[in-house]
């Protein structure tokens, strides 16, 4: 698959302190990744570095196969986690200057933001000051004059903060329906469940380290324990216990309140599902059987804390 972004060896110091070491990674085209890592790990000095605010000390950067160069910055937009909206420019015409400085003329400009202001249902607001605006309001703005000159590269910085659960959700719908027609994404926040949902690919930066990249379900495979939670019923315990300690490591157990079943958490070691499986057909009646899957929450606070 070819790559909208490659990041190939870069290095960024401020004085003696190195921001990015080394990191490279490759954001397939039509992808929505990624990208990870705790307060401080060089994810904004690289999102700086991409919108060229900042320049690599060594290393280099291609977008869409091409070295990155002034003319690329109107296919890419970038919604930072500061917002930068003017607080006293009204909102309509912040919105067409803006647009215009991405390289839309005035008529395409006031096209798109008819069909955005429109879409997200805010066309009472053209003649409202940033500042009469609530925070997730002002978010809705800074969001529609990111994507109004559709770029092939969507890049958002913790893109739900300041939105209620239903306007995160109504943003979280377009960047999936932008995503759909054909625009790469990058996509950084703390929220992981948010990953879970909508990225294909992840990289988790650390300390000015990537440590991890690739697609998410190659990384949860690789971060498989091969253990299992089990729920079952059984009228011999005490055997069932027996039996399955003959083969397998127990991690936890606990009784459930209800009918008394018998939760587990069982780590199967060389043996396959189908042994436990048959072992616990033995002695009771199974009401649950899941691998545990870690979740990209578990991967990046296990990946960071082992570092």
């Amino acid at each position: 698959m070819s790559s909208i972004l490659e990041v190939q060896n870069v290095v960024k110091q401020y004085g003696d302190y190195t921001a990015l070491n080394n990191v490279s990674l490759s954001v397939p085209k039509g992808s929505i990744y990624g990208l990870l890592g705790p307060n401080g790990a060089g994810k904004t000095s690289l999102i700086r570095i991409i919108n060229q605010i900042t320049m690599p000390d060594s290393g280099s950067i291609l977008l869409d196969g091409e070295p990155l160069q002034i003319n690329h910055i109107g296919h890419i937009g970038y919604m930072p986690e500061e917002r930068g909206l003017y607080k006293t420019m009204k909102v309509g015409e912040q919105c067409l200057y803006l647009a215009q400085l991405k390289g839309l003329s005035k008529t395409e400009a006031k096209k798109q933001l008819e069909y955005w202001f429109e879409k997200l249902n805010i066309q009472g607001w053209w003649n409202k000051k940033i500042q009469e605006l609530s925070k997730g309001m002002a978010q809705k703005v800074q969001f529609i004059v990111t994507v109004l000159h559709k770029p092939k590269l969507l890049i958002l910085d913790e893109p739900f903060s300041g939105f209620d659960p239903v306007n995160a959700n109504i943003i979280k719908d377009e960047i999936i329906e932008l995503n759909k027609n054909g625009t790469s994404i990058i996509f950084s926040t703390h929220r992981m469940e948010s990953v879970e949902e909508m990225c294909d690919y992840i990289a988790l930066i650390h300390k000015s380290n990537k440590l991890l990249d690739g697609k998410i379900n190659d990384i949860k495979k690789k971060f498989r324990t091969n253990t299992y939670q089990v729920g079952i019923l059984s009228t011999n315990v005490e055997g069932l216990m027996y039996d399955l300690s003959q083969k397998f490591t127990m991690k936890q157990t606990y009784f459930k309140s209800l009918n008394d079943e018998l939760k587990l958490e069982i780590n199967l070691g060389n043996h396959t599902p189908n042994e436990l499986l048959h072992t616990l057909s033995q002695r009771g009646q199974i009401t649950h059987f899941v691998e545990n899957i870690p979740t990209i929450n578990d991967i990046f606070i296990k990946t960071v804390t082992n570092q």
